[in-house]
């Protein structure tokens, strides 16, 4: 905690937004608070307005769906829980769509399951998606696949979820809309000399203890998860708030000043996507490259079939692999695109032969540059 001047939330070009369940559904009566979604996605399309690419990370699903069933009772077993996901999902996705659908903009429903951001060829599908979504002006709407999640592979709360999904396509920043106003030094509600904490550079153990001692927060995260949420997104390179969601328009309050949270992190999506797959990922298998390849990867390019002579090894789409020369020297390693199988059928080809040679069209790179780490 530092004088760091928080981030502008209006200058940043991709954020997600995660909306918890509590500020979204009258708990009593599994009600929609429509007038406020609205004014939240009056926030958002001024946003988009201005060039910004954002992507809702939502609750509600069970909440909302537990009235229909008539599902009363507070704590619900688990199949109960899926059924209440599968039938309030539908009509979460159609308020979204009727409430952005005001300013002309098209939501796109996405359903993940923990498994889609730990498992790497699961993993690039799910980005790929988001970023095509993102690219062709959709609001990307998310939620955590309840209907089909288990116990023991649910993410439990939408808080790491929206971390994960902002590591995952290298968001800028990530706002927590939540009904707090962020971290204290302790519980406000008991203790009246708490201090609120405006910006956290560094998550040390005082600060994880005045999380465990902030009781505050109603839905099924709190402020511990919020905390771990803010270690997925400052290693990823991305600036995390936690901002009062009980307002209307609180996005637009948040750049206004309002009162928050800032977790700062002083990495670039970027390069620390390209510093975990240096660091953390072994290759399975090696893509040789003819001299022109290796020009245009030192270039900044992206690795292109056309430019493969050999492909050594087993790999599966989303495993690491190493690039190297026909001499043998090391140019680097990244996350490869297509399985060993395929880049033996691909490589040598350009791009636009490639789907005749495997019957479907897929990516016309075989590692793109944002998966790519050059250097020994």
């Amino acid at each position: 905690m530092d004088t760091l001047t928080p981030p502008d939330i209006a200058k940043t070009e991709r954020v997600v937004v995660k909306i918890g369940s509590v500020l979204l559904v009258d708990d009593a009566t599994s009600a929609l608070h429509r007038a406020w979604l609205d004014a939240v996605c009056d926030d958002i399309a001024a946003m988009r307005a201005r060039g910004q690419q954002v992507v809702v990370v939502t609750s509600g699903a069970i909440a909302i769906g537990r009235g229909p069933l008539r599902l009363t009772s507070q704590s619900l077993r688990l199949e109960e829980k899926q059924a209440a996901a599968a039938t309030g999902q539908v009509q979460l996705a159609q308020a979204y769509q009727e409430s952005l659908g005001r300013h002309d903009l098209t939501v796109a429903q996405v359903l993940l399951t923990v498994d889609d951001t730990e498992d790497r060829r699961r993993f690039l599908n799910a980005r790929t998606t988001l970023n095509t979504l993102l690219k062709l002006g959709a609001v990307p709407v998310i939620n955590e696949n309840d209907t089909v999640a288990t116990t023991e592979i649910r993410f439990g709360d939408n808080d790491r979820l929206a971390a994960r999904v902002a590591a995952m396509i290298g968001a800028d920043a990530c706002v927590l809309l939540s009904d707090v106003n962020g971290l204290y030094t302790a519980d406000p509600t008991d203790n009246p000399e708490a201090e609120h904490v405006p910006l956290v550079k560094v998550i040390t153990d005082d600060v994880r203890a005045m999380a465990a001692a902030a009781r505050h927060g109603h839905g099924t995260g709190g402020m511990v998860t919020k905390l771990m949420a803010a270690d997925i997104c400052m290693a990823a390179g991305c600036h995390m708030a936690i901002a009062l969601g009980t307002v209307m328009r609180p996005l637009a309050a948040l750049e206004n000043g309002s009162q928050c949270t800032w977790f700062f992190s002083e990495a670039e999506p970027r390069a620390a996507r390209k510093k975990w797959i240096a660091g953390t990922l072994n290759p399975t298998g090696t893509l040789v490259v003819d001299d022109g390849a290796a020009n245009a990867l030192s270039a900044g390019k992206s690795l292109l079939p056309a430019g493969v002579v050999d492909v050594e090894g087993e790999f599966d789409r989303g495993d690491a692999v190493a690039i190297s020369t026909q001499d043998g020297a090391t140019l680097g390693k990244g996350l490869s695109a297509f399985s060993a199988e395929d880049a033996r059928r691909i490589k040598g080809h350009r791009s636009e032969a490639l789907e005749g040679i495997l019957g479907y069209q897929g990516r016309s790179e075989l590692v793109h540059r944002d998966d790519l780490v050059l250097g020994g």
